[in-house]
């Protein structure tokens, strides 16, 4: 692996980790404010996506790399 491949996995992985961050940060204050049941299931999503995300993108780098 390049280092260039190497820093582009690192960027994807960052990129997606601070949303998903994001996601469980918005879940959490909604579960504090009492918000509805769908906007705390949105958070919810968001963040289970985000995971699946970095295992996707971590693993097509091992597979294929990007």
């Amino acid at each position: 692996m390049s280092s260039t491949q190497g820093s582009t996995i690192k960027s994807v992985v960052t990129l997606v980790s601070i949303g998903t961050i994001c996601w469980i940060a918005a879940g959490v204050i909604a579960l504090a404010a009492g918000a509805e049941a769908k906007i705390i299931w949105t958070c919810f999503v968001g963040a289970v996506l985000g995971v699946m995300g970095i295992t996707y993108s971590i693993r097509r780098n091992r597979r294929e790399g990007i």
